[in-house]
Formats: structure tokens, C-alpha cells, sequence
């Protein structure tokens, strides 16, 4: 569980988008920020986006797919930040294609951002947390951790990978004062279709119109997270339509699975 005021976090993807919603939001409490990512001209600028908006930041070159650097961050925030309560598992891209037509090497990059990016964040700070007796860990998944929509095999597959990582380590962690909260959003606006990769017929054009036309964005997604991360709540889904889906699913997923595959092939008609 963290507090309302001061924490101290490293974000990953902090570049823009959903990692900058945070980093922001946390500065609005007078946060420190280490804002991890790739990107070192976006993610210097939400470093200084955070130090106008009255929080402290600090920018760490750091590629996810690369353990020794994601493990680094945690001396890199203990030097920055004079100690880290919050580890913002974020990075992640898109690959949209059928099983079948999507290339193996865009499976592995999928892989290797989405779900071995936030391996390597777990496996670094949980340690960390336990030696300082608390923390707290917000896992980026998607709706699609939950939801698995046809044309989206690969996302889909690391998305539901973190949903049962961050669901074993609260286990895992239960009792003591480390939390563990696990983010499902559904369609808003963010870069991750820009990097998207895509195979076969696939067209995102609804998804994107999708994203615009949602009430919840980066803003609201970020600030939902970190409240459900202050309750030490493990599952944070900020968009109602989401939430009315996942219980759908749940209490009738034989019937819940054929209007999906329809939306599905909806979402990936070709152009």
C-alpha cells in the first residue's frame, strides 16, 4: 500500500502516454519520479512536465527487454530518489495479427517488452521492498489480460501473463505491507498503436476510434491506478465497459465468446 502524499516511484514507458499520465498525477502529490524509458527525448520532457507541475524528476535511459538494465533501476531510484515505494511495471507495444500470420520475431519483441519487461521490474524491487518492509507494485496489463478478442493473439497472451503474475505475487506477498495492484484498462487514447506492429488483413482504424471516443483516458486511467494502489486493491479496471465485460464473461463465458469473436472480427476488417 502507498500513501496519498510524496511517494517515490519509478515508472517504466514513462515517455508519454499512460507513463506520463502517471508520472504527472504524481506530481500533482508532490512526487519523486524516475522516469524510465527508451525514448530519451520523451522521457527527458515528462521529467521536466513533472518538475512544472511541481513534483521531482529524474529521467534513466532503460530498455525493458534488457534485464541488467531494468535491474538497475533500483540503485538508480535509491540514488535519485533517496528510496523507491512504487515500481510502475509500464512499458509495453502492441502486435495485432492472427495466430499464424504474425512473424515469430514480433511475438518475441511482444514478449519481451510486455511480459519479460515487467518479469525483470518484480524480480528487481519485490526483493527491495521486502528488505525495506514495503512497497508497492502496479502491473500495466489490459482488458485483454482478461478478454481475449480474436486478431490480438500475442497481446493478448502477455497481457493475461501479467494478470497472473501480479494475481501469484500478491499471494506471494500477503500479509506483509508490500502490495501488489494489477491494471486492465480498455480503449483509450495512448501511443501504443503508433509502435504497433501488424500482420495478414488487420486494421486498427475502430480500435483507434474507439480509443478517441472513450470518456476514460490517460488522466483518469492513471489517477483510478493509483487510488486502487493507496486501497491496496489488486485489480484496478477503470472502464466501466470493462468491468460490465469481465463479469459477463465470468458468469457465461460459452455464451460470452461468440458475440466476442465478432467484435473481434469487427475491430480487424481490412481496410
Amino acid at each position: 500500500m502507498i500513501s496519498k502524499e510524496a511517494v517515490r516511484a519509478v515508472v517504466t514507458g514513462a515517455s508519454g502516454g499512460l507513463g506520463r499520465a502517471f508520472a504527472l498525477q504524481l506530481a500533482k502529490h508532490r512526487g519523486s519520479i524516475l522516469c524510465a524509458d527508451i525514448d530519451e527525448a520523451g522521457g527527458r520532457e515528462t521529467a521536466l512536465q513533472v518538475e512544472r507541475a511541481g513534483g521531482i524528476a529524474h529521467f534513466r535511459k532503460c530498455d525493458v527487454r534488457k534485464a541488467d538494465e531494468v535491474l538497475a533501476l533500483v540503485d538508480a531510484g535509491k540514488e535519485a530518489l533517496g528510496g523507491v515505494d512504487l515500481i510502475i511495471n509500464n512499458a509495453g507495444v502492441a502486435v495485432a495479427g492472427n495466430v499464424g500470420d504474425v512473424k515469430l520475431e514480433d511475438w518475441a519483441w511482444q514478449v519481451d517488452i510486455n511480459l519479460w519487461g515487467v518479469i525483470y521490474g518484480c524480480h528487481a524491487f519485490i526483493p527491495y521492498f521486502r528488505s525495506m518492509g514495503r512497497g508497492h507494485v502496479i502491473n500495466v496489463a489490459s482488458l485483454a489480460g482478461l478478454i481475449h478478442v480474436p486478431g490480438m493473439g500475442a497481446y493478448n497472451v502477455t497481457k493475461a501473463a501479467v494478470v497472473a503474475l501480479s494475481e501469484t505475487l500478491a499471494g506471494e506477498v500477503l500479509g506483509s505491507d508490500i502490495g501488489v495492484t494489477v491494471l486492465c484498462p480498455s480503449f483509450f487514447e495512448t501511443n501504443i498503436l503508433r509502435s504497433s506492429r501488424r500482420s495478414g488483413s488487420i486494421d486498427t482504424t475502430a480500435a483507434e476510434k474507439m480509443m478517441k471516443r472513450s470518456r476514460v483516458q490517460a488522466e483518469d486511467v492513471a489517477r483510478i491506478a493509483l487510488r486502487a494502489a493507496q486501497k491496496n486493491e489488486l485489480y484496478a479496471l477503470p472502464h466501466i465497459e470493462g468491468r460490465a465485460m469481465w463479469g459477463m464473461k465470468r458468469l457465461a463465458p460459452r455464451l460470452f465468446y461468440g458475440p466476442l469473436a465478432k467484435l473481434g472480427a469487427r475491430l480487424s476488417r481490412p481496410r
